[in-house]
């Protein structure tokens, strides 16, 4: 098969590799669409892997192609999704169903091989199918929409609730989305320019360079000092910051920006990844939920799509920040959709 193998930092290949390995309770899924991630830009070219090498890629969908035990065998070309994180299934967390918060997680495209691939290894307990009438770019969109829900769930919106979302990347716009959804009153998208402007207020969200009032609840999903200290400047007294974005870096405070903190008296929570139990209720089934019902048009949050020889192409797009990208997304296999 064919894979981008990472044999070093800013070592990336497209090259011949050998089928994954299937272990029991395992699957082998032909990968029809990979969205690339921002955590992907810096894993791929500044810090690295768990261990190299390693094939990377955790936002994707495709087609259960094989596995491994005959109890199994109902998932064979059963379209799906996947979680991409592996719990552990025995650390205080898991024994609560509270994975996303694992002790000793694996996890697919990080620390064990991913989808930029034409195929992927995944246990079986990760698989969620997927109508066969959902696109496969949009179920590979499942991943940040429920990284998005669960950093909402957090925040305690109520109808007519005014809410600030630091950062228009994809998760950020998500965000928003999931907001209205929930009966937010006023959404708005604050970013660093007006590139994004159009793509947001086609999404019937607003958009903002600066704060312009103080918001019932305010999300941070950038995750550098400067744009913290906005989302503390713009929280209402009494209220909740959710904290969601990556640090690219060490995260430091001005003494009165952390004052605003205490004087405001804000609850501050931090929030990561998504939560998934198989088949019960999640961020993942919601979200599953979301692309059946067609109530959000996910559709319009991709703003690239790459064939699977041009994945690079994607991934320099957005390291070089080359033009105004939402999520970029990779098609695998003769994919066309």
């Amino acid at each position: 098969m064919k894979a981008y193998v990472l044999h070093h930092i800013d070592g990336l290949k497209y090259e011949d590799c050998p089928m994954p390995d299937c272990p029991q309770g395992w699957a082998i899924v032909k990968v029809m669409a990979a969205g690339i991630c921002s955590s992907d830009i810096p894993r791929i070219y500044t810090k690295g892997t768990y261990h190299f090498p390693t094939i990377p890629g955790h936002e994707f969908s495709g087609i259960v192609e094989s596995v491994a035990s005959t109890v199994d065998e109902h998932f064979i070309g059963k379209h799906v999704g996947v979680f991409p994180l592996i719990p552990c299934r025995e650390c205080e967390q898991c024994k609560k169903k509270n994975y996303e918060m694992c002790s000793h997680y694996d996890y697919i495209g990080s620390r064990r091989n991913g989808a930029f691939a034409e195929y992927v290894a995944a246990p079986i307990w990760n698989l969620i199918p997927i109508a066969d009438n959902i696109p496969f770019s949009l179920a590979a969109m499942l991943e940040p929409l429920s990284v998005a829900l669960h950093a909402i769930k957090h925040s305690n919106i109520s109808e007519g609730h005014k809410v600030g979302i630091i950062g228009s990347g994809m998760i950020g716009i998500a965000a928003g989305l999931w907001a209205k959804k929930m009966g937010a009153k006023e959404i708005t998208v604050i970013g660093r320019s007006q590139d994004k402007r159009a793509l947001v207020e086609s999404c019937g969200l607003s958009y903002a360079l600066e704060p312009d009032c103080e918001y019932d609840f305010v999300l941070e999903a950038v995750g550098t000092s400067s744009a913290i200290a906005h989302a503390i400047s713009a929280t209402k007294s009494g209220s909740r910051l959710v904290l969601l974005g990556n640090p690219s870096g060490d995260i430091t405070l001005l003494q009165n920006v952390y004052w605003r903190i205490l004087r405001k008296q804000l609850y501050v929570c931090g929030t990561w990844n998504s939560s998934y139990d198989g088949s019960c209720n999640s961020d993942w089934t919601d979200a599953v939920a979301l692309l059946e019902s067609c109530e959000i048009d996910v559709a319009s949050l991709i703003s690239h799509y790459f064939p699977q020889e041009k994945l690079t192409d994607g991934l320099v797009l957005m390291r070089d920040k080359k033009e105004p990208y939402c999520k970029v997304m990779t098609l695998w296999n003769g994919n066309k959709k």
